[in-house]
């Protein structure tokens, strides 16, 4: 579709909102803002736009004679599609796309798009970093936090975009058309949005749905749904496994990551190599490794990055080795759940540094899931004593729970305690509030008082 002088509704006055507001704008597009929320005030929506001049706000109830001037809306990914005004969008057969639709349909160069329930960020910032490290056009864009039509004016024909795709965006894709794509897994989530976990799936699985034969679909061969998906789609489907050899694929044997295909097969790494840690994290590798060496990466390459690949930030992050004790920061571990994923991670006696601001969570699935690795426990903020009462009654030795007043006291600690070989885990189960504003920030100033050491 040509856009120049198009009225076009751009549904959601969010990031992406404005992200495709302001792409349009430069596309010649007139493009209106549409948020169903009255309180907002349409001046401080106009002040987010670089320019705002051809831009006009609605906000509240969309009035039927601004639809009948419609030639496209723009969905944001938050913005539910079987609300009544969608549905009267659609009645009028007013073609309706989403953020990441205008973003292809508008862009350039190849594209590398990765979805599922879990792992999609990291998988995301990997293939980016492999995709960066060998092409010197490369964007990462998508769910991860960047708009994908932010970076559409600087795209050629000779770059590779890597997209994190929701099930959000994937409902309104159109001819969204990626030369690899990835699904990490599918289980149970956003139903309050999908209503079915069968339409869950559909969406999910769209993401292969405009792939021709030339392209490759990766897929988890150990996730139920997948492994029976790749038998029935057309683009080349790669297998990854995380627990068996594979006849053709990529994954994990004995410590480490095997590519084979009908040349033979490559050793990818050894585990020990990576920064990256635990099981989940070795998917996210071999997810990686798979859609780069599709697009055409050599295997060098591939392993130079993958094996400097810290991490995204505050995702059990590598920080940095001091006198051979290893430092992780896993601020991101906000609840026991989370906190569980980065214990298991650890592959040495730890000194875990945990607690926070209550939430009322309950910490006995996270102590058993210690498994004999935690030398230490050290404990800061409002729940340590609720923690380390749940630790001992669990058989968590008292004597090894320290109390700290702060981050930076719980660091020290660990330092004056960890023996080479040993690694300094923050993970504290809990949300930071209370300490710190975010979990982002605490996970800055755990980096900052570690580097300080």
């Amino acid at each position: 579709m040509n856009l120049q002088g198009k009225r076009i509704c751009v549904f959601g006055s969010g990031k992406s909102g404005i992200g495709a507001a302001s792409l349009l704008v430069k596309k010649g597009a007139l493009p209106l803002i549409y948020d169903g929320n009255d309180k907002l005030d349409p001046q401080e929506v106009l002040a987010k736009m670089e320019d705002p001049g051809k831009t006009t706000v609605v906000l509240g109830d969309l009035p039927e004679e601004i639809l009948d001037t419609l030639d496209l809306v723009v969905m944001s990914p938050g913005v539910p599609t079987d609300l009544p005004i969608v549905k009267k969008m659609r009645e009028r057969q007013i073609p309706i796309w989403g953020e990441v639709e205008l973003a292809y349909q508008t862009g350039e160069g190849m594209v590398m798009a990765i979805t599922g329930t879990n792992g999609k960020t990291t998988t995301t910032a990997l293939l980016g970093a492999i995709m960066g490290d060998f092409h010197p056009e490369s964007f990462v864009v998508g769910n991860i936090g960047i708009p994908y039509t932010d970076v559409v004016l600087d795209q050629t024909e000779d770059s590779v975009t890597v997209a994190e795709i929701s099930s959000f965006q994937l409902e309104t894709i159109d001819t969204f058309h990626p030369k690899v794509s990835a699904i990490t897994n599918i289980s149970e989530d956003h139903l309050n949005r999908h209503h079915t976990m069968e339409e869950y799936i559909r969406v999910k699985e769209l993401i292969a749905s405009n792939q021709t034969a030339d392209d490759y679909c990766i897929l988890n061969y150990e996730d139920d749904v997948l492994r029976p998906f790749g038998e029935t789609i057309i683009p080349k489907v790669i297998y990854f496994s995380s627990l068996r050899p594979l006849d053709k694929g990529i994954y994990l044997d004995e410590g480490k990551i095997v590519y084979k295909d009908e040349q033979g097969s490559i050793e990818v790494t050894k585990t020990s190599d990576l920064k990256l840690l635990g099981l989940h994290n070795y998917e996210n590798v071999m997810t990686a490794v798979a859609m780069a060496y599709c697009a055409g990466v050599p295997m060098d390459s591939i392993r130079k990055t993958i094996q400097n690949f810290a991490g995204v930030e505050h995702r059990i992050e590598y920080v940095t080795e001091k006198k051979g004790v290893a430092y992780y920061n896993d601020s991101k571990g906000t609840n026991p759940d989370a906190a569980i994923k980065g214990i298991q991670a650890m592959n040495r006696p730890t000194l875990l540094i945990g607690g926070g601001y209550d939430k009322a969570s309950e910490y006995k699935d996270w102590i058993n899931a210690f498994d004999g690795k935690v030398r230490y426990l050290v404990l800061i903020g409002q729940t340590r004593e609720k923690i380390a009462d749940t630790a001992i009654s669990c058989g968590f030795p008292k004597e090894h729970i320290l109390f700290c007043e702060d981050l930076q006291e719980a660091v020290a600690i660990c330092a004056s305690k960890a023996n080479p070989g040993d690694a300094v885990l923050l993970s504290p189960a809990c949300a930071s509030w209370g300490q710190f504003d975010n979990f982002e920030q605490r996970g800055d100033k755990f980096k900052e008082f570690v580097h300080n050491l």
